[in-house]
């Protein structure tokens, strides 16, 4: 009778672990995701600045282009200098939230690893 009960809890053991094992992979693969994620907001974030830096030096007056597609449209400079900081705020904003999404990840990760470890070793 006891070893029907052992082989019943270890085998709901077993499943537990199993479950939490995959929310721990899906939580390393969303960690990757969101990693790239960062980085792609990072360098649109820099190229906007670059750009932004570059054309604070020109008089208002200068003739720029933005590309649009396969063409590009001509802008006063205030213009793209608005909507290159636009950018970057909206970039800055993502990266916050996205930041944040990876502290989450990154803790339910780790609370997944501990929890399997302590089943592990409360089964031994």
């Amino acid at each position: 009778m006891a070893a029907r009960h052992y082989i019943k809890l270890t085998l709901g053991l077993s499943q537990l672990v199993r479950e939490i094992e995959s929310q721990a992979i899906a939580a390393q693969q969303q960690i990757g995701l969101v990693r790239t994620q960062m980085a792609s907001k990072q360098r649109e974030m820099r190229l906007a600045q670059l750009t932004r830096s570059e054309i604070s030096s020109l008089p208002p007056d200068t003739a720029v282009y933005e590309g649009v597609g396969k063409m590009f449209v001509g802008l006063p400079v205030p213009t793209l200098q608005e909507k290159l900081s636009s950018q970057v705020k909206e970039n800055e904003t993502e990266l916050e939230a996205l930041s944040k999404r990876l502290h989450y990840l990154e803790t339910t990760d780790k609370n997944s690893r501990e929890h399997i470890e302590k089943m592990l070793k409360g089964q031994a």
